[in-house]
């Protein structure tokens, strides 16, 4: 960490020495905070502690390639938070599940709004920010965003002929167009963009956007596209999604058609009693619980 040190303009070199702490404040540049690591890993923060910051400043890591945020819609993030004093963990969603917020000062706070605001899917962020002088904030601190999509990215696959057509809108929100036949007798679970991320596994917590539909008539009963927000959640809590979404790469898009003999779990009501439903699933981040224990 470099310091400039003010010099006292005095002629006498002893009187200098006797006189420089206080004759002249020192003038510091910001300190050094270096990131390493590579995409959708936990990064690794470099810096001598403790940190001393001023006010609140940010860096691009990299950028990113996806679409820009938008404001007031959600934004996905991953975040390692230090306690810049001394360097410490305080908390961070590599190991469990991303977080979903709106780009809005009120949601994300105003350094976190200026950080994100302008950016694009995919861009790594560093943010250095003085302590707030109360609560848990009251000391520096550094943090890393990772920027993460909303909607699935990857490659389109064809479904199989006797599935719903699903149309998206430009927000990547679905619809669908009924079949008028008969529903098939047992689970199915067609791919409609391949990603190229993480598999899923059966124990794993997932981060997800979906609307589920009624078979017959193709209107939506549940989405979150319209509460606003992905959600995270435990695969083995719902049967039909562990089954069909299991091996799955993150990225993906899966039309599930989920016959009446599963449980449909929180989103099960009594106008779904005996019907069978799809849904249609935006794979955004898959978490290992079992790990994050570990």
């Amino acid at each position: 960490m470099r310091r400039l040190q003010g010099r006292a303009l005095v002629a006498g070199l002893a009187i200098a020495l006797l006189t420089l702490a206080g004759c002249s404040d020192p003038v510091s540049e910001p300190a050094t905070v270096t990131v390493s690591g590579e995409p959708g890993a936990a990064p690794t923060i470099t810096y001598l502690t403790p940190l001393q910051v001023d006010k609140t400043r940010t860096e691009q890591i990299w950028p990113g390639t996806g679409a820009e945020l938008v404001e007031g819609a959600p934004v996905l993030i991953d975040f390692w938070l230090e306690d810049a004093t001394d360097a410490t963990l305080v908390k961070e969603s590599y190991s469990t599940n991303p977080t979903a917020m709106l780009l809005t000062e009120e949601d994300l706070g105003t350094d976190l709004y200026e950080t994100l605001r302008g950016q694009q899917v995919g861009a790594r962020m560093l943010q250095v920010s003085p302590g707030s002088g109360a609560g848990a904030t009251d000391y520096p601190t550094v943090t890393v965003v990772d920027v993460l999509p909303t909607r699935a990215d990857g490659e389109a696959k064809p479904p199989r002929a006797d599935l719903p057509v699903v149309t998206l809108d430009a927000s990547g929100a679905p619809t669908i167009t009924p079949t008028g036949t008969e529903p098939p007798a047992t689970l199915v679970a067609q791919p409609l963009i391949r990603g190229s991320g993480e598999q899923v596994a059966a124990s794993d917590v997932v981060t997800v956007q979906y609307t589920g539909f009624a078979w017959t008539t193709g209107e939506p009963f549940d989405s979150t596209w319209t509460h606003g927000l992905p959600v995270s959640f435990s695969l083995q809590d719902v049967q039909a999604w562990a089954e069909g979404l299991v091996d799955q790469p993150v990225g993906s898009q899966v039309m599930l058609v989920v016959p009446p003999t599963y449980a449909l779990g929180v989103t099960e009501s009594e106008e779904l009693a005996g019907q069978t439903v799809v849904f249609v699933v935006d794979i955004l981040a898959t978490g290992h619980p079992e790990q994050a224990a570990g």
